[in-house]
C-alpha cells in the first residue's frame, strides 16, 4: 500500500523508514521546505526554552549555543530533535500548544525569567497567549520559514494519475492539509482522491483535509508519527 509523504526534510525520510518497517510504501514527495534565517535569537531574560516542532530546534541550533536552559518540547519528535541536539534538561508535552503550556506552568518554579520560544512564521495555536493567560512571562522569536510549493511534486502527480485505489496520505498539520488540496485541486487531480484515505493527526487537520472527497477520512488515537502509521498498517 502506498504512502504519500508529504512533510518536509529531514522529517519525511524518518517516516518513511517507519512505515517501510510497517510495510507499507512510502512515496516522498514534501510539500515544504524549510529556509533558515540564520539570526541569533535575543537569549537576555531567558529562563527556559519552548519548541513546537523538530525545525525549530534546527533553527536555534544552527546559530545558538545554549543547551542547558529547560527545555519543553511540544512532542515526541520535537523532543528527540532536542536530544539529538544534545539539549541537557527536556519536557515532553503531549502534542499540542495546550498541553504545552500546562507542562511549562507546572514546571514553572523550577526556572526564572521568560520562556523563549524559538518558532517559524506560522504558528500552529498561540502559544505566548496561552502562557501569557497563566501569568508566564514569554515572548517568541522567528528564525525560520516553511516555505510552500508552488505546484504537486512531480512523484505525487504521477503516483495519483496512475491511481490512488487504497492509497494513504498522511497529513501533520492544518497548514499542510489545506496546502495539500490546494495543490490537488490546481492539478485537477482531486477526483483521484474518491478511493484514497486521509491519515490526519488531529481533528483540525482532518478538517481542512474535508474539503476534498476521500473514500475515508481517519484520525490517529494519539498526536505522534508512530500512531499514524499503527492506523494506516492496521488497514492496509
Amino acid at each position: 500500500m502506498k504512502v504519500l509523504i508529504t512533510r518536509p526534510l529531514p522529517d519525511a525520510q524518518a517516516f518513511a523508514a517507519l512505515c517501510e518497517a510497517a510495510g507499507l510504501e512510502p512515496v516522498i514527495c514534501p510539500l515544504m521546505r524549510q529556509v533558515f534565517h540564520d539570526r541569533e535569537p535575543n537569549m537576555g531574560g531567558v529562563g527556559a526554552l519552548a519548541f513546537t516542532s523538530a525545525n525549530g530546534v534546527r533553527a536555534f541550533v544552527r546559530v545558538e549555543g545554549a543547551r542547558a536552559l529547560p527545555t519543553f518540547a511540544v512532542g515526541e519528535a520535537t523532543a528527540k530533535e532536542a536530544g539529538a541536539a544534545c539539549f541537557q534538561n527536556v519536557f515532553i508535552a503531549g502534542g499540542d500548544v495546550s498541553s504545552l503550556s500546562q507542562l511549562v506552568d507546572a514546571k514553572r518554579h523550577g526556572f526564572a525569567g521568560d520562556v523563549l520560544h524559538i518558532a517559524g512564521t506560522h504558528q500552529a495555536g498561540d502559544l505566548i497567549g496561552a502562557l501569557g493567560e497563566l501569568g508566564i512571562p514569554a515572548r517568541r522569536e522567528v528564525i525560520y520559514e516553511m516555505q510552500e510549493a508552488e505546484g504537486l511534486p512531480l512523484v505525487l502527480n504521477e503516483t495519483l494519475e496512475a491511481g490512488a485505489e487504497g492509497l494513504w496520505a498522511p497529513l501533520f498539520s492544518p497548514r499542510t492539509a489545506a496546502l495539500f488540496v490546494r495543490l490537488v485541486v490546481k492539478a485537477g487531480l482531486d477526483s483521484a482522491l474518491k478511493t484514497a484515505h486521509a491519515a490526519c493527526l488531529s481533528t483540525a487537520v482532518a478538517e481542512e483535509a474535508s474539503a476534498l472527497k476521500w473514500k475515508s477520512i481517519e484520525i490517529a488515537k494519539e498526536r505522534n508519527s508512530a500512531s499514524m502509521v499503527e492506523m494506516m498498517a492496521k488497514k492496509a
